[in-house]
């Protein structure tokens, strides 16, 4: 058995798939501690994982100004103490970053320990942490077909993204009914990310009546402290069609079972989830993410089939979009049908695999299997 640190806190798209990784640590018999952050998106997805140990550890994310960035070098100070500390007294085999700024700390520690590093970049286009921490570690977890060469040689090894054992496609009529829907009636679901979207907001608000005069419910994840719960029915042609805003979600499963069609962001998280659950997706990526990143993410899933882009500049044709998707059934196939073809490897099983390698020491050949 051996002791595994997962860094993974300040967005949704780091803490899923550090819950998967811890998931699958335990069913093979190892302990596991995850470093979140103080963010209250972080403290509402882990209620629901009780048998985990979750630790929040100092952190900010970084920028520029001065008094971001004055803030970000302070709290990271305080999050390479705490590590530290934790680090000597639990004494884990392997640290494991997901990326963003509770990376740093726990790489650091491990680096000033001894102790060796694992990070995990799901993104087209490594973020700064990874790229930066890169050097430190020895693993470089990337998507098939990224290179960093910060990393060291014999580092990388090319794995996408472990997603939690809950998410699986349902029944669509069930999973409507259990989110309040009409069961015969088309879904759109909104997903603005982990921290929500105030333009796709905006945008659904904008579009609700006449996508309910089409016949389109609605289920909207405004993000928390961007809008209250909420249900609203219209009547369409004599049959109600509801809209569902939530602030935040914890059954995405459902939600993307339930859907014809999402409207999302492109973070490579939620990327992975639409690819496992197949659920088409009409893709806005964001457009301040770090390094253009969403842009990347969006590219390849087009290129593969999941679905389309519309720039958030482009905002006004979106409906169209959607409506023509919905209304267009053999096309959603041929989207589903090519996400069944993405989700064929077993990303969290080689992840495992070649993580209990290097608490073993064994050599690699600098392949990574995908079963």
């Amino acid at each position: 058995m051996s002791r595994f640190l997962i860094s993974c806190g300040g967005t949704g798209g780091h803490l899923a798939p550090g819950i998967a990784l811890a998931e699958g640590l335990h069913a093979r018999g190892h302990e596991t501690r995850l470093l979140i952050s103080e963010k209250k998106v972080d403290a509402r997805l882990v209620e629901k994982y009780p048998a985990l140990t979750f630790l929040r550890v100092p952190g900010s994310p970084f920028g520029w100004s001065p008094r971001i960035l004055l803030r970000c070098l302070g709290s990271q100070f305080r999050g390479v103490r705490f590590c530290l500390q934790l680090a000597r007294t639990w004494r884990p085999d392997v640290i494991v970053g997901f990326g963003g700024f509770t990376s740093a700390p726990a790489v650091l520690a491990g680096r000033l320990l001894g102790i060796p590093v694992a990070l995990h970049e799901a993104n087209r286009v490594p973020g700064r942490a990874v790229r930066t921490l890169g050097r430190f570690a020895r693993r470089v977890y990337l998507p098939p077909g990224i290179e960093l060469r910060s990393v060291p040689a014999g580092a990388t090894r090319h794995v996408g993204l472990p997603v939690r054992h809950e998410v699986q496609r349902t029944d669509q009529v069930a999973a409507r009914i259990a989110l309040g829907l009409e069961p015969d009636c088309p879904v759109l679901a909104i997903l603005g990310g982990s921290q929500g979207s105030t333009p796709l907001n905006d945008w659904v608000h904008a579009c609700l009546p006449s996508l309910g005069r089409a016949g389109i419910q609605v289920y909207c994840v405004t993000g928390l402290g961007k809008g209250e719960g909420s249900a609203t029915r219209i009547e369409s042609n004599g049959s109600p069609v509801r809209a569902v805003f939530v602030p935040f979600s914890d059954r995405i499963p459902e939600v993307l079972s339930a859907a014809d069609l999402v409207v999302s962001r492109a973070g490579a998280g939620t990327l992975t989830e639409l690819v496992r659950c197949g659920t088409p997706a009409i893709l806005v990526p964001f457009p301040q993410a770090a390094d253009d990143h969403q842009a990347a993410n969006a590219a390849w899933f087009v290129r593969e089939g999941g679905g389309m882009v519309v720039p958030q500049g482009e905002l006004a044709r979106l409906e169209t979009a959607v409506r023509e998707v919905i209304a267009d059934a053999r096309r959603r196939e041929e989207y589903r049908a090519n996400l069944q073809r993405m989700d064929q490897a077993d990303h969290l099983g080689a992840l495992l695999r070649d993580l209990e390698e290097l608490t073993t020491g064994r050599r690699q050949d600098g392949v990574l299997a995908l079963a």
